[in-house]
């Protein structure tokens, strides 16, 4: 009689285990409620938001620029100063780099726009179900921000 409650106590500690382990496994990392398909402001965009060696990216998967003139040819990165990169298709490309979350904010990033070529330092910050960034050079003094929602 003994055993048997002994196995049933064993049992029901190791369910209690196993169960309180997936939960914890389960529970969401605060930085990745970013994750997922945004829409720039302008709603020509749809970029790609992911995570990768704790770190976070964005890819352009959607634009109307994607496309040379024919409608079937994807456009390359000929803006692009880094001469190895001109001959990327825009498809895929990322466009958001290298962000670390902290305290609520995405820090030290970059945000590269490949209609000029040009590479700003960025951050971003979620108020209300919408992506603020705000890119700028040197200091953030002198940049701009821009909202981004989530694609439908």
């Amino acid at each position: 009689m003994l055993t048997l409650h002994y196995m049933l106590c064993n049992l029901i500690f190791g369910l209690l285990i196993h169960f309180s382990s997936v939960q914890f496994q389960i529970q969401e990392v605060p930085g990745d409620n970013i994750i997922g398909v945004w829409m720039n402001e302008e709603k020509n965009e749809q970029i790609e938001i992911f995570k990768s060696d704790n770190k976070y990216y964005g890819k352009l998967i959607l634009s109307k620029s994607l496309f040379e003139k024919d409608g079937n040819t994807l456009r390359r990165d000929e803006k692009n100063p880094d001469d190895k990169a001109k001959s990327r298709t825009l498809f895929n490309a990322v466009i958001l780099s290298h962000f670390d979350y902290e305290a609520g904010e995405w820090l030290n990033g970059e945000l590269y726009d490949p209609r000029s070529g040009k590479t700003y330092s960025s951050f971003m910050k979620m108020r209300q179900e919408k992506l603020e960034i705000r890119s700028y050079v040197g200091i953030s003094l002198f940049g701009r921000t821009t909202v981004w929602r989530r694609a439908d």
